[in-house]
């Protein structure tokens, strides 16, 4: 058994490129993403995504950060138990509908019709698909961000640096700097059951020098990344393999995996 840590905060993104929600507590099932995150996008232009048989696409073709910066200068709310999607603009209501229903997509695509308008390649479109998630990667993982890796860019970058940037699932405390890259093959236990496996390392795109709150690029994250520390990555990805509830301030543990 190796360093000792705690989850500081668990998130999830209910519409990819869109506002996160903090959650105090959560069940992680085996070979599943946290539950309803990036469970929704929004198609930029025709991509061919079939709801019936959900397929994973680069993120190039959805609305998200990395191209689209003022997404993230909307604050949405997504309501788990009526799938209903708000989004406030300048402080003020914008648009709300039912993800579920061709009106409530309707409503929403509308307001990216307008709030989007000069980075449409085609009408935008709500996208669901039973049982998939619109992550980055093809594989079914958990992000976790580790704080000190995100400290250690802070003072390399001289900047404060918010962790938000990172879009991330579990922000974890008590690990050195960059230590998360460690634990790649190795078994990430959390609170009483659950447990991960490491899978990989996560590479930044310029969706991190994107403001969080502002929805302006103002730093250079991966830059300054490769110019500080030799690589452009922070954080990792990580599988579920043994199911579990996990909540803020469980112990979060590492050991080998078995041979």
């Amino acid at each position: 058994m190796s360093q000792a840590a705690r989850v500081d905060a668990i998130y999830r993104y209910p519409v990819k490129g869109l506002s996160p929600q903090e959650l105090p507590a959560a069940h992680l099932a085996v070979g599943a993403t946290l539950p309803a995150d990036r469970l929704y996008a929004i198609e930029n232009g025709p991509c061919g995504f079939d709801p019936v048989a959900p397929a994973y696409f680069p993120k190039i073709r959805f609305l998200m950060l990395m191209r689209n910066e003022r997404l993230a200068a909307l604050k949405t709310h997504y309501d788990e138990a009526s799938h209903t999607l708000i989004v406030h603009s300048d402080s003020e209501e914008a648009a709300r509908g039912d993800l579920r229903t061709a009106e409530g997509r309707a409503a929403i695509e509308r307001f990216f019709v307008r709030y989007c308008a000069g980075d449409l390649r085609g009408p935008p479109k709500v996208l669901f698909g039973q049982n998939h998630s619109f992550s980055d990667v093809a594989k079914k993982v958990i992000s976790i961000i580790n704080l000190a890796s995100v400290a250690a860019l802070e003072t390399a970058i001289g900047v404060p640096v918010h962790p938000l940037r990172f879009r991330g699932n579990l922000y974890v405390t008590g690990w050195p700097a960059w230590h998360e890259f460690d634990l790649i093959g190795q078994e990430i236990a959390i609170g009483k059951s659950a447990r991960l496996k490491g899978v990989k390392r996560i590479e930044r795109c310029a969706a991190t020098d994107v403001d969080p709150d502002l929805g302006v690029r103002d730093l250079s994250v991966p830059r300054t990344l490769l110019q500080s520390f030799g690589h452009t990555d922070c954080g990792i990805y990580a599988e579920v393999i043994a199911a579990g509830d996990i909540a803020r301030g469980d112990a979060v543990t590492v050991s080998a995996m078995a041979r």
